[in-house]
């Protein structure tokens, strides 16, 4: 990533310990959950790969190609699993930016890390994500805010199985997808 290396430090650990805690969250015992906690552990080690900054390590030559055939299979998946529902959207969406952020490191390696610049590939694409990214980070922020008197607190839920855990799961991809966007 252009820019300080504490900041992309930063998005690397913030994105390795999401995709972590996703991993942990296929233990749920929902099949529709554990299949989402796989998708966003994919989402999220393939952002901290894309954010380990460039004076630290440069990929091979082969490494962005393929991590855009990796997101756009995942961006299939998730085309095909929205037919039950449209809350995949936005598992799509993200799968599409990150084959846009792949395909612009991937067109530009010769700008050390891959990194093409204030989305000089396509900066209408990359507004509008952007832009979906800002929207989805407030309106999911929103959400986690706490209801005053829920009862049972959720106690009888396993903690896989929560669903603010997943959706500031989500809120933490956004926002690391939020700081991304602008470098490209």
């Amino acid at each position: 990533m252009h820019g300080p290396a504490s900041s992309g430090w930063l998005l690397v650990a913030l994105c390795a310990a999401t995709g972590a805690y996703c991993l942990l969250r296929m233990r749920s015992r929902v099949e529709e959950q554990r299949r989402a906690a796989g998708g966003e552990a994919l989402m999220g080690f393939g952002m901290a790969a894309m954010a380990v900054p460039a004076a630290a390590f440069t990929p091979p030559a082969w490494a962005w190609p393929a991590g855009a055939a990796v997101f756009g299979a995942a961006g299939l998946q998730a085309l095909w699993a929205a037919r039950a529902g449209a809350c995949h959207l936005h598992h799509l969406i993200g799968a599409g930016a990150m084959v846009h952020m792949a395909v612009t490191m991937a067109a530009s390696r010769t700008g050390g890390h891959g990194h093409a610049g204030n989305g000089a590939d396509n900066p209408l694409l990359t507004g509008s994500l952007l832009l979906y990214f800002v929207a989805y980070v407030l309106v999911t922020g929103a959400r986690l805010v706490p209801v005053a008197g829920t009862p049972g607190g959720g106690r009888d839920v396993g903690w896989g199985d929560r669903p603010e855990l997943a959706r500031a799961c989500r809120l933490a991809m956004a926002i690391a997808m939020v700081a991304m966007l602008p470098t490209m």
